[in-house]
């Protein structure tokens, strides 16, 4: 199914993304303003900084600067006395808020003229990364909080459970049992999937045939497919399937895909779930595997995903279901990352939306 200008994410993408700013920190850009013009030379650092097309090293006025930029090289070159190396902050709103730390130093010229250098380095790295950090410290403390508080609420649910079903012997009101048992067994599934999210990983990995996984994930939501009538669409190519993990794991990854892709659809739709092998090169691993991959494509045809909540899927607690919890995507991708796989989300309004996952298919040394 194409796709046209799709959205797309993928996980396990932040520690490069930190290595990336790191680096972009330490890269400078160089411009120098003649004594006699005035007219600068920028190299091709400052250009891209500063939102320039390319000028090959030509030398450039002014006025081809951004305004702020401008303005205080206007400043220097006027003022009477002698100027030392001073910093600036610019923020560029033309590049989307871009904030640049500006030194500049005299440039001493046998002709009597006033030159500068300037020095620029890009800030809006160093803040994306004081987001991130910020982002997962408050996780950190929602993740405490949560893991407590679902602790504690699982363990009364036993003694209310028990007393409930007691007390719905009593008073077989079909209706009553129904919606009491049913707002029950809806608790305890947000604190187990809180419980599930918050902690640590305990799998004890063996010998996976994928295709057996997801035909029983498969058969767990075969109510849901028959109420909608939806279309399911197979394409098992991988041979042979089997991947190093915990089979209940994976199963209720798929499960949650699964579901969310049958909420997404109206009636008479179609969820394709396919598998092939594809080699280590095209995999989209950060770690860059040595072993070929597993892929896991499953496909809806529902709306698809705003193009402002692509960014924030896997993140927990969003939803945008009237009564979702937003755990299960967040719950789905520390499974797949455990399993050292990656998933890949692609989606466009009025397309549909596929995710893609790809697991190391098992080796002779696993």
């Amino acid at each position: 199914m194409p796709i046209n200008n799709p959205g797309k994410i993928r996980d396990g993408q932040d520690g490069l993304a930190l290595a990336n700013a790191l680096r972009d920190c330490l890269i400078c850009g160089v411009a120098v303003v003649e004594p006699n013009g005035p007219s600068l030379t920028l190299n091709p650092e400052a250009e891209k900084m500063l939102g320039l097309p390319s000028g090959a090293g030509r030398p450039v006025g002014l006025d081809f600067l951004p305004a702020p930029l401008a303005q205080i090289i206007r400043q220097l070159l006027s003022a009477a006395q002698p100027f030392a190396s001073r910093p600036f902050d610019l923020t560029l709103p033309d590049r989307g808020s871009v904030t640049l730390h500006l030194s500049t130093d005299p440039l001493p010229s046998q002709a009597g003229g006033k030159g500068i250098l300037l020095v620029l380095r890009d800030l809006t790295p160093l803040k994306r990364i004081e987001q991130k950090i910020w982002r997962l410290d408050r996780l950190a403390s929602i993740g405490t909080l949560s893991a407590s508080m679902a602790h504690e609420i699982k363990n009364a649910l036993v003694a209310g459970k028990t007393f409930i079903d007691l007390l719905l012997e009593k008073h077989p009101e079909a209706e009553l049992v129904d919606i009491v048992r049913r707002e029950m067994g809806r608790i305890d599934s947000i604190v187990s999937r809180m419980l599930g999210f918050v902690g640590p990983g305990r799998s004890a990995f063996a010998p996976v045939n994928l295709h057996e996984t997801l035909e029983h994930s498969l058969r767990l939501v075969q109510a849901q497919l028959e109420s909608k009538t939806i279309l399911l669409a197979r394409s098992f190519r991988a041979a042979p399937g089997l991947v190093n993990g915990d089979d209940h794991e994976l199963q209720q990854a798929f499960v949650n895909l699964f579901l969310n892709a049958l909420e997404a659809m109206k009636p008479n739709g179609t969820l394709t779930v396919a598998t092939e092998v594809i080699p280590a090169s095209a995999a989209p691993n950060v770690s860059r595997p040595t072993t070929p991959q597993l892929r896991v494509t499953i496909k809806d045809t529902g709306p698809g995903i705003a193009p402002r909540d692509m960014e924030r899927l896997f993140e927990p607690f969003f939803t945008t279901k009237p009564a979702g919890t937003g755990l299960g995507l967040p719950i789905t991708q520390r499974i797949i990352q455990e399993h050292r796989g990656a998933i890949e989300v692609e989606s466009s309004p009025g397309q549909g939306t596929t995710f893609s996952i790809t697991l190391p298919v098992l080796g002779e040394d696993d």
